[in-house]
């Protein structure tokens, strides 16, 4: 059953906190193999202008990627999750993510449609701090194959 374009503009709830921590900063970075210092070392971040360290740049999706379940598992829109991949990804940052953060996650559905034979549904989630400001906007473009209406 092909997307509904109508869900173009719908916006979830934010989620719960999630709780940056230096060791899950840690363990990002390692896992992609980054070893620049401000990742794990206090010192090094505050050498930076930091009050603590930060993370990689990717490591938004993590948290993006959790808020993005309550689009992609929502029945209402009906995505064949069994033939997802992930297509495309976006970060415009306006300030680092840093340990002690408490960011939740403000997902919207930016577009639905299909093409080609494929559902195609673009989605955004809005990093939000614990003070309510913006820290970091996460683009996604997830593709269920051979789920759409061919046009």
């Amino acid at each position: 059953m092909p997307l509904d374009p109508a869900f173009a503009g719908r916006a979830y709830p934010p989620t719960a906190p999630y709780e940056v921590s230096r060791e899950k900063i840690r363990e990002f970075a390692e896992a992609v193999g980054d070893a620049h210092p401000a990742y794990t070392d206090p010192a090094a971040a505050r050498a930076l202008g930091h009050d603590d360290v930060i993370a990689p740049p990717t490591f938004a999706f993590t948290i993006a990627h959790r808020a993005s379940d309550q689009v992609v598992k929502d029945p209402e829109l009906g995505l064949d999750y069994s033939r997802v991949v992930h297509s495309d990804q976006q970060f415009s940052y306006t300030r680092p993510v840093r340990a002690g953060d408490r960011i939740s996650v403000v997902t919207t559905v930016e577009s639905a449609k299909s093409l080609g034979g494929s559902d195609i549904l673009g989605v955004r989630g809005d990093l939000i701090d614990a003070d309510g400001e913006l820290v970091v906007t996460v683009r996604m473009t997830i593709v269920s194959r051979g789920t759409g209406r061919k046009r």
